[in-house]
C-alpha cells in the first residue's frame, strides 16, 4: 500500500561505527569538511562576529536565516540563557551554532554518513581556528530523536531565566507533522503570523503556586548587535523544521538499506522508500492557520535565490505561505545531499514510487490538486537528473 502513516513494528538498531557504515573511519565529504585551505586563509579573524559572518559567507549560509534560541541544550550550555542566547544559522546542507563568547559548532551533511559534527577552538586573530569532529556531539545527535544515527536535532524546550529546561515537548519528533501548539519552546519568532498557540518566546518560572510564563520580546534581554542579524524569522523557523524532518529521515533510510546491501528484497526498498516519498510531498503538514505568515523579506529572498526552475520558471523553492509553507508540495530537499545520497536502489526505489504518487488518479495524493501534480512532475522532469520519464 503507498504511504503508511506510521511503520507496524520498531526497527532494529544500528551500529553506525560499525561495518557496512564506519561512520568514524570513512573521510567525510560534506561542504564544511571540503572547505579549502585558501577559503579558511581568507577569512575574517579579527573578531567572533566578523569570523562568523565570513563562514557563513565561505558556506552559502545567509546570515537572514538566523534563529534565536535561549535553552541550554548544547555542550555549551552553561553559556545560554534569554541573556545570552545561542543563534542557529543553516542551508540545506550545513548549519552554524554561534554563542557570543563560545565556540563556534557545525553540523554538515555528509551524502553517505550523515551529519558531521565540529567544534572550533576559540578564535585566534591571523588563524583559523581547529575543528574537533565530537564524540560528546552524539549524546543527543545519535540517541531515540535520530533513532541512534548522526543526525539533526530540534527541539521545544521551556527553560527558566539561566536557560535551563523546564518543560519539553514533542520530544523524540521532528517535521512539517508536529503540530504548532508543541513547537517554538526556546526559540524567539520574529516576522508576521497567525501562530497564537505555541511555546515561543517565554521563560518558565517555579513556584509552590505552580509554574508561571513570562513573555519576553526578541531583543528584551540581550543585545542584538552581538549578532549579524536582529530577527529570528518564523519562515526560518518553519523550514528548518522541514529540512530536520527530511534529514533524518533520509539519514535512516541511508542507514538500512546499507545494512541491507544486494540482498535488500523489492519489498525492503519499498519499505523503506514510501516514508521519505510521504514526507517529500507533505502528505501530513500541519496548515497554517489563516491569513498565512509574511517573513522577513532578507530571508525570503535568500531562500529564493537558490531555486532551481523548469522550463516553466516554476520552482520547489516556490513559496506559498497562506495555508502552506510551499507552492508545490514535493520538497526542494530533493537537491540535497540526504537525498542525493541515498543507496542506488533505494534511490531508484524513491524516484519509482514518487512517479506513482504523483499520477492524477491516485487516490493516496488526492490532496494534490490534478494541476499541481502536473507541475510537480514537470519541474521534477527539467530539474532532478535520474527522474523517470512517464
Amino acid at each position: 500500500m503507498l504511504f503508511p502513516a506510521v511503520a507496524t513494528c520498531a526497527e532494529p538498531a544500528l551500529d553506525f561505527a560499525a561495518a557496512p557504515h564506519l561512520y568514524w573511519e570513512k573521510e567525510p565529504h560534506d561542504r564544511f569538511s571540503q572547505l579549502s585551505v585558501e577559503v579558511k586563509a581568507g577569512l575574517d579573524t579579527s573578531g567572533e562576529l566578523p569570523f562568523l559572518k565570513s563562514l557563513l559567507k565561505a558556506l552559502a549560509i545567509p546570515e537572514s536565516s538566523q534563529v534565536i534560541v535561549f535553552s541550554s541544550a548544547s555542550q555549551q550550555s552553561r553559556l545560554i540563557s534569554p541573556r545570552n542566547p545561542r543563534a542557529i544559522y543553516f542551508n540545506e546542507d550545513t548549519s552554524i551554532g554561534y554563542i557570543p563568547g563560545g565556540r563556534i559548532e557545525v553540523a554538515s551533511l555528509d551524502p553517505d554518513l550523515g551529519a558531521i559534527l565540529s567544534i572550533l577552538d576559540p578564535l585566534k586573530p591571523g588563524t583559523f581556528p581547529h575543528a574537533d569532529r565530537q564524540e560528546r556531539c552524539m549524546n543527543c545527535h545519535a540517541e531515540t530523536y535520530t533513532h541512534g544515527l548522526p543526525g539533526l536535532v530540534i527541539n521545544s524546550r521551556v527553560p527558566n531565566i539561566l536557560g535551563t529546561t523546564i518543560s519539553a515537548y514533542r520530544v523524540d519528533q521532528s517535521g512539517h507533522g508536529i503540530p504548532f501548539a508543541e513547537r517554538f519552546g526556546g526559540y524567539h519568532i520574529t516576522g508576521r503570523h497567525a501562530i497564537a498557540s505555541h511555546w515561543g518566546d517565554r521563560y518558565r518560572t517555579e513556584s509552590p503556586q505552580g509554574p508561571k510564563d513570562t513573555m519576553i520580546r526578541p531583543g528584551e534581554l540581550f543585545d542584538w548587535r552581538r549578532y549579524p542579524v536582529a530577527t529570528s524569522d518564523i519562515l526560518a523557523q518553519l523550514l528548518q523544521e522541514h529540512q530536520v524532518g527530511f534529514t533524518n529521515r533520509a539519514i535512516e533510510a541511508t542507514y538500512r538499506a546499507r545494512a541491507l546491501g544486494e540482498k535488500a528484497t523489492p519489498a525492503q526498498l519499498a519499505d523503506l522508500a514510501r516514508p521519505l516519498v510521504r514526507y517529500l510531498l507533505f502528505a501530513d503538514e500541519v496548515p497554517l492557520p489563516a491569513p498565512g505568515a509574511e517573513p522577513d523579506p532578507a530571508y525570503r529572498a535568500a531562500f529564493l535565490s537558490t531555486r532551481r526552475a523548469a522550463k516553466d520558471g516554476a520552482s520547489l523553492n516556490d513559496l506559498d505561505l497562506h495555508t502552506r509553507m510551499m507552492k508545490y508540495r514535493c520538497s526542494y530537499m530533493i537537491y540535497t545531499p540526504p537525498f542525493t545520497g541515498l543507496p542506488a536502489m533505494l534511490k531508484a526505489q524513491v524516484l519509482r514510487e514518487l512517479t506513482t504518487a504523483l499520477r492524477d488518479d491516485n487516490a493516496a495524493t488526492a490532496y494534490l490538486p490534478t494541476e499541481e501534480k502536473r507541475a510537480i512532475r514537470r519541474i521534477l522532469h527539467d530539474t532532478l537528473p535520474g527522474m523517470p520519464v512517464e
